[in-house]
């Protein structure tokens, strides 16, 4: 039974915290994908073929995933406050010097320069979660601070689209604006992190002090009891080397594979039908509709249930099987049915999978821990994209492409079983229950 005081404490980190996260990550992967929009003109205007696109648009993830584990390493040292600004004003700027890409060289350096430039926002955002939210509400304000990913295809896809349709202004081609005018905010927001931002409980003055001090107690009471567990990491090091930290990797490649194949390459399997830049962007933003309510619904249902296996292995088979739908798609209809699927799919799956790290992590086991499993897991979304890409020069269709990241999302089904199942092996004696169940879940 929830107490008065919790959840007096729950509703104003919901408020305090969720909302305004959210709009970081709205920003972000708004500039992390509206490359798919500047494409449907940019790509002929600069000589980028299918391939050429597929290889600029996955280098963002080389990038990123060279630089995520020092930058959030550096983010456990001197706080999200300072870190999440810089990340946010540096990402914005290289975001609006895309606007000047004159071919595929530059377009390739611009997109890895832009990986290094965001390097440690989405793990910092999931750590600063675990520093303020109890284990029992960590998948629900993990899934609507993700939900914004979602929520910015809806939304941003239509303005993308309407953008894609202004005239040339002081010289510069549609695509041109459409990177300068979605770079401002994240500039803009930097600033605001550095005065909006607490970097810990202990420094949030918006709680009252008793309010304060049960959520540290609650918090530290956590800690201790991951910190009793013979499963629990806490070193860097030993966090890079922890198998479950390379499991939990290999499922978030699957999930970031589809993800990103969606946000690069959605609006161009979408023009194929003959519709305009605008209609492009609603029928895109459709599914990801859809996908918000269902990423929230079904992490409140792992919290409540208290289990994290099944709610990753159902949501990624159910991808898996959009993709393949996908593939087959011979109607516009069709095809937005499919990509529903696979946004659904794919979103259900991210929140229940990311409340698993902290269930053996802390620290800076935590932070080298969740940054590995981002990194390495978004080098899906290099893949994804230059497979769909490289298969559509050589095939002349989606279809090869698709299936492709199809398999890797039943790989992460698979792999989510095999770490529930080894989880279950005894180590020692006392270590011989699911993960969920050692960690308090």
């Amino acid at each position: 039974m929830i107490s008065e005081l919790e959840a007096r404490v729950s509703r104003k980190l919901m408020l305090r915290i969720i909302p305004f996260v959210m709009l970081l990550y709205f920003v972000s992967f708004l500039d992390r994908v509206n490359v798919g929009f500047a494409a449907l003109t940019m790509n002929k205007a600069i000589g980028l073929s299918p391939t050429a696109f597929g290889l600029g648009g996955g280098l963002f993830f080389i990038g990123y995933f060279l630089f995520e584990v020092p930058s959030n390493l550096i983010l456990h040292r001197v706080g999200a406050r300072i870190w999440i600004a810089r990340v946010m004003v540096t990402w914005g700027l290289v975001s609006a010097a895309s606007a000047f890409v004159v071919g595929p060289t530059s377009f390739y350096v611009l997109r890895f320069v832009l990986g290094v430039a965001e390097a440690g926002f989405f793990p910092g955002i999931i750590l600063y979660l675990s520093l303020w939210f109890p284990a029992r509400q960590r998948a629900v304000a993990a899934a609507w601070f993700m939900a914004a990913a979602p929520i910015s295809t809806a939304i941003g896809s239509p303005i993308s689209g309407a953008i894609m349709k202004l005239p040339p202004i002081a010289g510069l081609a549609d695509w041109q604006m459409l990177y300068i005018l979605e770079a401002v905010p994240a500039v803009l927001l930097g600033f605001v992190v550095l005065k909006f931002m607490t970097d810990t409980p202990s420094k949030a003055h918006w709680l009252q002090p008793q309010e304060r001090d049960w959520l540290i107690g609650k918090l530290k009471l956590e800690a201790e009891a991951r910190h009793a567990n013979a499963g629990h990491t806490a070193g860097a090091l030993s966090a890079l080397r922890d198998p479950r930290v390379l499991a939990l990797a290999l499922i978030y490649f699957g999930t970031s594979a589809g993800l990103y194949t969606l946000g690069l390459w959605a609006p161009l399997i979408i023009r194929q039908y003959g519709f305009g830049s605008f209609e492009t962007g609603l029928l895109a933003g459709v599914p990801s509709v859809l996908a918000v309510v269902a990423m929230v619904w079904w992490a409140r249902h792992s919290d409540r249930t208290e289990e994290r296996t099944w709610h990753v292995v159902i949501p990624c088979v159910l991808a898996c099987v959009g993709f393949v739908f996908a593939g087959n798609a011979a109607t516009a209809l069709t095809i937005v049915l499919a990509l529903v699927v696979v946004n659904v799919g794919i979103s259900a799956a991210k929140a229940p999978l990311w409340a698993m790290p902290s269930m053996f992590l802390s620290g800076a086991g935590a932070a080298a821990g969740i940054a590995m499993i981002n990194s390495v897991g978004n080098l899906g979304g290099f893949v994804g994209p230059f497979a769909i890409g490289w298969l559509k020069n050589v095939t002349g269709s989606y279809t090869a492409g698709l299936y492709v990241v199809g398999a890797t999302l039943a790989v992460s089904a698979v792999v989510t079983l095999m770490l529930a199942r080894q989880s279950r092996q005894p180590e020692e004696p006392a270590a011989a229950v699911p993960i969920e169940e050692r960690h308090g879940h």
